[in-house]
């Protein structure tokens, strides 16, 4: 067997039996021979942010046993985000635009499906983005504006009440939206995948992988007691966002720090995302307005706000909606986006066999969850996909495009 890491690791066969190892240490490894035991290794999910949840769900409800791996969900993307579904609003184009109005039309139906299973809101909000710019022309020009309708001053002021005097025109996307990840989704999700029966490891970090003539065969385990194990499993689905590339070196997956902050303002006060250059407001029924966001690729992990971080966001508000920079400000925090070369998902199989990506969404990770749960699940199990079309559009994500032998295939 091979390991994609260099540190020597123990196998779960050889690590002591002592008499005084603690009950806690052994529970995983009980958890994993159960699982086992009732039929087969299970999936494993690498990464336990929004898109290991998300696919653990999908693989759950496929009737898949699935194991989630994760260091600090809280440290994931999908704690941290907005919540936009905006394709439009943020003017995608090309395959990553399909795959975003693909994810779009299916988000209703994911939403409920979830809180089905979990019987908690997922907080979906079909509420709108405008897109305010300074002149028609650079209206005019924005990549998905026919997908719109189009706003003029007064447009903008019926739609924005109060948005500030730089915006002369704009565009509003009604099929565009957002969902409430942060206190809602990702509780939701949790609570759906353990009610169908997902296990998850807590507190442990995935030191590498076991591979065996190009295939998975494990995976090497540090938990938070601080011991070494060896899970089998044949089947897993890496999903841990910006730091990828830590388990897989070849993929181009990079952190890219962003920070944020929200206010309370009066309810109903804006009743439409504002997606502005540089900045964006989405504001929740109960009148929070979530502000983000900055992009900060030369901060690599580094953790913390920042004056000029901060300072950005606040000029940001000031020129988008003056009067809402007066309102009270509740929380500041920041996380890292998995970015890559084209600001576009890794999606479908890996360099190992066994091996799936779900990763390197940047920005677009709440958008993109719903079509990647589906894409990943259903190439998991064998069930191919939904039509022709859907299998071209997973080939335009594979990991290797950059590659210069694969741009072109």
């Amino acid at each position: 067997m091979g390991r994609s890491y260099g540190a020597a690791v123990r196998q779960i066969s050889n690590v002591s039996a002592s008499s005084n190892r603690s009950e806690m240490l052994d529970e995983p490894i009980r958890q994993v021979e159960a699982m086992a035991a009732a039929g087969g290794e299970p999936v494993l999910v690498l990464g336990g942010g929004l898109l290991g949840l998300a696919t653990a769900h999908a693989l759950a409800r496929r009737g898949e046993r699935v194991l989630v791996l994760s260091r600090r969900r809280s440290e994931a993307a999908g704690f941290v985000a907005a919540g936009m579904l905006a394709p439009h609003a943020e003017g995608l184009e090309g395959p990553l635009l399909e795959l975003g109005r693909r994810s779009l039309e299916r988000i209703p139906g994911w939403v409920a499906d979830i809180e089905a299973d979990a019987g908690l809101s997922c907080g979906l909000w079909r509420c709108g983005i405008v897109v305010p710019f300074a002149t028609a022309a650079e209206r005019d020009a924005y990549p998905t504006t026919g997908h719109g309708i189009p706003l003029d001053r007064a447009g903008l002021e019926r739609e924005v009440v109060g948005i500030g005097p730089r915006w002369r025109a704009g565009v509003l996307f009604l099929q565009d939206g957002q969902i409430d990840n942060r206190r809602r989704l990702m509780r939701a999700l949790e609570r759906a995948c353990t009610a169908l029966g997902v296990r998850f490891h807590e507190g442990t970090e995935v030191l590498g992988l076991d591979t065996a003539a190009g295939r998975l065969d494990g995976v090497w385990t540090l938990t938070v007691q601080g011991q070494e194990q060896r899970i089998a499993s044949r089947r897993a689905v890496l999903s841990g966002g910006a730091w990828s590339a830590r388990l897989l070196p070849n993929l181009p997956v990079v952190p890219i720090k962003g920070q944020m902050l929200s206010l309370q303002g009066p309810r109903e006060a804006l009743r439409r995302v504002v997606f502005g250059p540089g900045t964006y407001l989405v504001p929740r029924r109960d009148g929070l307005l979530v502000v983000g966001a900055t992009s900060e690729p030369e901060a690599g992990f580094g953790d913390g706000l920042t004056p000029q971080g901060q300072r950005q966001l606040e000029e940001g508000i000031e020129t988008l909606l003056p009067a809402a920079a007066h309102w009270p400000p509740m929380e500041r925090w920041w996380g890292f986006r998995p970015g890559t070369p084209d600001q576009a998902p890794l999606l479908g199989p890996s360099a190992i066999e066994g091996l799936w990506l779900a990763t390197g969404h940047y920005r677009n990770g709440v958008l993109l969850a719903a079509i990647t749960a589906e894409l990943i699940s259903r190439e998991l199990v064998g069930a191919g996909q939904a039509d022709a079309g859907m299998g071209d559009l997973l080939r335009a994500f594979r990991w290797d495009r950059f590659q210069p032998s694969t741009r072109h295939t």
